[in-house]
């Protein structure tokens, strides 16, 4: 059956299969101490262009994710972002399981506007009891967002100088970073993005590696005992080499970009095919994530033909389902799709 269900649910690239089996038999420095390690962390650095930015290799977003903010957050903070964060929605309270309470503002678009945080900070700031509160420490986002929408230039740059305003750090979550950077709606690349945060993280898991994160301390300086604390959290792979072979390899000759674009340009015709058949967008989404609002008799009809995922019941007579591209997805799966809802639906 043909799957739009998540982008990652193919194993990944060939070209990193080919390099773990070259490297298969010879005997490196665990965690991380390998020259793949290395490579892969050089490699990052020179796309970022930043020579000094520190690069750590992780096993997976959520560790990722729970990592850096523990790290970075003293244990009376907290950290900020929109109601449809995915720390916030998705995350299985992981970040409040290591003691750090995730502050929800409303969204637009879901995503965090600069006058929406500056309002919640004077208020918290004008509050004469707050030193009594949760302080907030950190402003979380993810580019795309979890609806897959991008943040524009002026919307980031306005969002990080609120952020130093207010002494927060600004955290990007890149589990996708890769189809939000190379969709035609993009108005950034990876050194602008680099600049305007003070960490962020490029998703592996989700572009096309087997699985792995790495982060990206770009405007600070990694934590002191960051490593421990990797470690102490989950996120440390005993066999290093296996994040350093990957990131090595897909920041080689671009891969990481090609992939991502090819990724964007399946959506952009499962875009255009689902506007044929007159199937209403949930949101105007410019990457891989596309979210369609169908009848509970369309739904079943299409369901039983293409898997693809359910987001949201807005209603008895509305469904937003989500369809996912991948570096993986092949022309034959959109006109698969095509062709389901031809045999499905009345144009």
């Amino acid at each position: 059956m043909i799957s739009f269900e998540s982008d990652y649910n193919n194993g990944t690239v060939p070209q990193i299969i080919e390099r773990l089996a070259e490297a298969n038999n010879q005997k490196t420095s665990g965690y991380g101490f390998d020259a793949f390690t290395e490579e892969a962390k050089t490699k990052i650095k020179k796309a970022v262009g930043m020579d000094n930015a520190e690069v750590f290799l992780l096993v997976g977003g959520t560790q990722t994710n729970t990592t850096v903010i523990d790290s970075v957050l003293k244990g009376c903070e907290g950290v900020i972002t929109v109601e449809t964060g995915h720390i916030a929605v998705h995350e299985s309270g992981a970040v409040e399981a290591f003691g750090h309470k995730v502050i929800t503002l409303p969204g637009i678009d879901s995503k965090l506007k600069a006058e929406t945080l500056e309002a919640y900070m004077e208020t918290f700031l004008g509050d004469e009891t707050h030193p009594h509160m949760v302080q907030p420490g950190m402003v979380y986002i993810s580019t795309p967002t979890e609806l897959g929408m991008l943040y524009t230039k002026e919307e980031l740059t306005k969002l990080y100088a609120t952020c130093q305003k207010y002494h927060l750090i600004l955290y990007i979550d890149g589990a996708r970073l890769g189809y939000g950077l190379m969709s035609k709606s993009c108005e950034y690349d990876l050194p602008f993005l680099a600049r305007h945060c003070d960490v962020f993280y490029i998703g592996g898991t989700k572009v096309g590696a087997m699985f792995g994160e790495a982060v990206v301390f770009t405007n600070m300086k990694a934590p002191k005992y960051f490593f421990t604390d990797v470690k102490r959290h989950g996120a440390l792979l005993a066999k290093g080499r296996m994040l350093g072979i990957q990131f090595a390899t897909l920041f080689t000759d671009n891969l990481y970009f090609r992939i991502a674009g090819h990724a964007i340009d399946m959506a952009e015709q499962l875009k255009a095919i689902f506007a044929d058949y007159n199937i209403p967008m949930a949101v105007d989404s410019p990457t891989n994530q596309q979210f369609v609002v169908f009848t509970p008799e369309q739904y079943k009809a299409l369901s039983e033909k293409v898997v693809f995922e359910v987001w949201e019941r807005k209603s008895e007579s509305e469904i937003v389902c989500r369809f996912v591209t991948s570096w993986a997805t092949t022309q034959e799966d959109i006109d698969g799709l095509e062709q389901a809802l031809k045999s499905s639906f009345k144009s």
